[in-house]
């Protein structure tokens, strides 16, 4: 699990009034004075470029700021910190001696968080609401766009419910449009808000032409959706909306994380989509990740995945019948049907992934998921171990 924020061991040059800002970290010397003077300078050396706004080294490599000139402002990393490479982008925050990486550039899971503010209150929630008035978050979002190199491959934008918003949110994907056209962006939303026509039709009008929203579907039976997000009238908010989205022609992901509230009717779910949202462009079955509400509702959720691997199988079954493409993420390859584990993705986020020590001697670890490091301390299936055979 890679640290992506911590505290500073050393901060020199910048009051403490200091707004937080972000930096996009470079490594190259020869940088035009242009784009210097907004980037922080990593040191490796002791030779150092002049004209960048702050110089940042690792602990381990705290002597090499005695070479820059005096001044100039300075910070310290800790080793932690040893994975930023050319094109990250970090918040420094001077008032809490702080800083976060928001961007790197290295990664294939580029995820922003847009908002921590939600109307659902899901039992399973990694990212537990808050009602607060949090939009620094998105003027901080709107500046970091420029700031992403534009060959990016993939970003995604996370809340929260990112499309509360509401116009703003429009806005945001047609400023991405312009900042970074080749990037393909992936939102997780509820999908209640698009059961507003109007609003559809302006998240249509945007035209990105590599867009994709995950919606999450719990069940096929509307209380028992209802229940897993807590909030009354969910089900058919977003049924609605996934319907007026897909009359529109975007690009829709159905996303069912499986649990003990869900796994029962997971076959009766895979029949309904297929029976009434055979339009939709993918379905993701997912493991649970046990963080955030997760914790505290664990009894109510938890199942051995291992226990619902014939279910899995059963509904990967149907719905690749009917020729959805179908993804399973977040799930082990050892304790998933064989037949299952070629719609298997590595989807957990990299830094944030972990293996166990029996998983060293698997055939396919470089095929499997893994865990989520939040979890793997926590809860995983009494069924995992090494596959001998690839």
């Amino acid at each position: 699990m890679l640290e992506l924020s911590g505290k500073l061991k050393q901060l020199s040059g910048l009051s403490t009034t200091s707004p937080p800002s972000l930096l996009r970290v470079v490594t190259t010397p020869a940088l035009p004075k242009v784009l210097a003077r907004d980037a922080a300078y990593l040191c490796q050396s002791a030779e150092i470029p002049v004209g960048f706004r702050i110089y940042m080294a690792l602990e381990s490599n705290r002597e090499f700021l005695e070479s820059v000139p005096s001044g100039e402002r300075r910070a310290v990393l800790p080793d932690s910190a040893s994975f930023l490479r050319e094109g990250d982008i970090m918040r420094v925050s001077p008032s809490s001696g702080s800083y976060r990486v928001v961007f790197r550039s290295h990664s294939n899971h580029v995820s922003i968080l847009l908002t921590e503010r939600c109307n659902h209150y899901c039992l399973m929630c990694s990212q537990p609401p808050r009602e607060v008035n949090d939009d620094w978050i998105m003027n901080e979002v709107e500046n970091l766009l420029p700031m992403i190199p534009i060959h990016t491959r993939e970003i995604g934008f996370t809340g929260g419910e990112p499309t509360l918003y509401g116009d703003r949110f429009i806005r945001l994907l047609e400023c991405t449009k312009t900042y970074l056209p080749r990037t393909a962006v992936h939102v997780l939303s509820n999908g209640r808000i698009f059961s507003d026509l109007t609003f559809s039709e302006a998240y249509a009008a945007v035209k990105h032409p590599d867009l994709m929203i995950g919606i999450p579907l719990y069940s096929d039976d509307p209380v028992r959706h209802n229940y897993v997000v807590q909030a009354d009238g969910a089900f058919d908010e977003t049924i609605q909306g996934i319907i007026n989205l897909k009359r529109l022609k975007q690009r829709v992901e159905l996303r069912v994380v499986l649990h003990l509230q869900t796994i029962d009717r997971l076959t009766n779910l895979a029949e309904f989509i297929t029976r009434n949202l055979l339009f939709v462009d993918q379905v993701a079955l997912m493991g649970l990740e046990i963080t955030g509400f997760t914790r505290g509702n664990l009894d109510k959720l938890w199942i051995d995945p291992y226990d619902y691997r014939d279910t899995l199988g059963r509904a990967v079954d149907i719905l690749s019948a009917y020729k959805i493409p179908t993804a399973v993420y977040n799930h082990q390859l050892c304790v998933v049907p064989e037949g299952v584990r070629r719609f298997c993705t590595r989807s957990i986020s990299d830094w944030k992934n972990e293996y166990l020590p029996v998983c060293s001697s698997c055939a396919l670890r470089g095929r499997c998921g893994g865990f989520f490091s939040s979890g793997v301390r926590y809860r995983h299936s009494d069924h995992v171990q090494p596959i001998t055979t690839a």
